[in-house]
């Protein structure tokens, strides 16, 4: 593959792990292959928490699995742009909690290229609405 073939294949997959429901579980371990160690995660909240990605994962386990019964993210639509062994992403996703309730967010990343594969160093994410639309080109 081509590294824009990695970049989006890596990207169009990140979230599948981390799906629930009555009859599942995610997959931590396969969803932390997709990150460095270090890597730091900031949601959408403000004021900005940056989290490793074990305490996104923890809170994950502790605080949305208890609150929604389904969780589903999926990405729909990426722009790439890379120089070298770095690249940054943004991306559009849609997903669906508790089965009915469809949103839909834009992720940033900072990827980089190590030991021959692409990994995530930092992920970030704000939610789209009526007053933040998702663009066009991320559709």
């Amino acid at each position: 593959m081509t590294d824009e073939e990695e970049i989006r294949a890596l990207i169009g997959n990140h979230f599948e792990p981390m799906t629930w429901g009555e009859d599942s579980v995610p997959e931590w371990d396969k969803f932390r292959e997709d990150f460095l160690p270090e890597a730091i995660l900031c949601g959408a909240a403000r004021p900005v928490q940056v989290r490793p990605l074990e305490a996104f994962i923890d809170r994950m386990e502790n605080v949305a699995r208890k609150n929604l019964h389904s969780f589903e993210e999926h990405t729909r639509g990426m722009k790439i742009m890379r120089f070298g062994n770095i690249a940054v992403v943004l991306a559009m996703s849609e997903l669906t909690e508790n089965g009915t309730e469809v949103n839909h967010d834009i992720s940033g990343y900072l990827l980089v290229k190590s030991e021959g594969r692409w990994s995530i160093a930092a992920h970030a994410w704000e939610p789209a609405g009526e007053d933040n639309p998702v663009p066009e080109d991320l559709r």
